[in-house]
């Protein structure tokens, strides 16, 4: 089990949860997988929330180091596909966390 975790949240049109679900399973999850320090990643839809402006999709990814997501590999695996060109443009209210394990 890695040391942290990277929470992504974010929103994305209706119109395009298709082809934002499509994409992200398809292409954007395989390509960051091939990071290293890179284990998982678990993809949620939100249920419900105290908290009405917070996004309605989640991704989890199982990471070693913090300095991971922001490393020159992540940046190419992630322009990789389609993801950059339709995808990216289209999200909003995207936040993005890193949780250190504790214990």
């Amino acid at each position: 089990m890695a040391d942290y975790i990277l929470l992504v949240q974010l929103d994305i049109p209706t119109e395009f949860e298709d082809d934002f679900n499509r994409l992200y399973d398809s292409e954007h999850i395989p390509n960051l997988l091939q990071v290293d320090g890179v284990h998982s990643c678990a993809r949620y839809k939100l249920h419900e929330s105290s908290d009405e402006t917070t996004a309605r999709y989640a991704a989890v990814y199982d990471i070693d180091s913090p300095d991971i997501p922001d490393s020159p590999a992540w940046k190419r695996q992630s322009d990789l596909g389609d993801w950059a060109t339709q995808i990216r443009p289209r999200y909003t209210n995207r936040t993005r966390s890193i949780y250190r394990k504790l214990g």
